[in-house]
């Protein structure tokens, strides 16, 4: 197959990847993007080589081996490198046969940044509404507090609607990565937050358009993710330490404090909209850290033996 050829089966793909994959809008932009890296490389080396057309199978290997060799994360290079392995088997049940051959580098094992929950009860339980620095200060804390009652990832939150909400039984119906359906649950203090601002901010902002969302924005229009990231950043000055303060750091938090509480790791999993375990499992190790840094100061040999060197 050769170029213009290929660009006609990747948009069958996208298709493919959209309607019966359920993939994500997030995940589709970063893979147009992936392919668009790889179209202009085949072009590059198609002027390059004017007597030598390069083959699909030919162009994929010459791509990953450039990709090494230029300085980007290695998050973004698993990424590529997995959006072309499922090019590639898409391709081969169209009966177009060529392999992606290569190793996955090894991703750095980083720990999540988490806050502790005497940080978290600071800062929702001392901030006073007058002090917030926007027009719509009940939505912009019930929007906080949702996010650490429920762990649900920022995307999630903007797309929740008043009818996936229950409030009888404290739960809301999320749909998470891939179109998949799961219910999380909120306490007293979210739900509180949330009806304070229903009644003193929403009603207002649904006159302005009619929408089902939860979240809205100024012009009564859902409330976009951006504008989230913008929000939590406006909470920071709240914190007692100056650190980042996001959308998925307080996600992060909430997971490692309920596996601190003893909550099973498969049901943090359900809670969290994870697909596999494994993904879950990061928690233990953040849990693990915490442990050994909380016997480190608090342990009684340890203190032991500071006395005898400061004697």
């Amino acid at each position: 197959m050769l170029r213009e050829e290929f660009i006609e089966k990747i948009k069958d793909w996208f298709i493919f990847l959209e309607v019966e994959k359920g993939f994500s809008a997030h995940t589709l932009k970063a893979y147009r993007g992936d392919l668009r890296q790889l179209i202009s490389f085949w072009q590059m080396i198609d002027q390059k080589e004017l007597n030598l057309p390069n083959s699909i199978g030919q162009t994929f290997k010459r791509y990953i081996v450039s990709l090494f060799y230029k300085k980007i994360s290695k998050p973004s290079l698993c990424r590529k490198i997995s959006s072309l392995r499922s090019l590639q088997s898409y391709l081969n049940k169209q009966g177009i046969e060529f392999s992606v051959d290569c190793k996955m580098p090894k991703r750095d094992k980083k720990l999540p940044v988490v806050l502790g929950v005497d940080e978290i009860f600071y800062l929702l339980d001392n901030i006073e509404v007058e002090k917030i620095d926007s027009s719509y200060p009940y939505r912009d804390l019930a929007l906080v507090e949702l996010t650490y009652a429920t762990g649900a990832r920022c995307s999630e939150i903007v797309n929740i609607k008043m009818q996936h909400i229950n409030f009888s039984e404290k739960s809301i119906r999320i749909l998470g990565k891939g179109n998949k359906e799961r219910f999380v649950l909120f306490g007293s203090k979210a739900e509180n937050s949330i009806k304070k601002y229903l009644e003193e901010e929403r009603v207002f902002l649904q006159s302005k358009q009619q929408s089902d969302y939860l979240f809205l924005n100024c012009y009564g229009a859902m409330l976009n993710t951006r504008s989230v990231q913008r929000i939590f950043t406006s909470f920071k000055k709240f914190l007692k330490v100056d650190r980042e303060f996001t959308p998925h750091k307080l996600r992060h938090s909430f997971a490692t404090h309920l596996l601190n509480q003893g909550v099973d790791l498969r049901v943090i999993k359900e809670l969290l909209g994870h697909a596999n375990l494994s993904t879950t499992e990061i928690y233990t190790q953040v849990s693990s850290a915490e442990l050994s840094k909380m016997c480190d100061e608090k342990h009684p040999l340890n203190k032991f033996g500071s006395l005898i060197k400061d004697k």
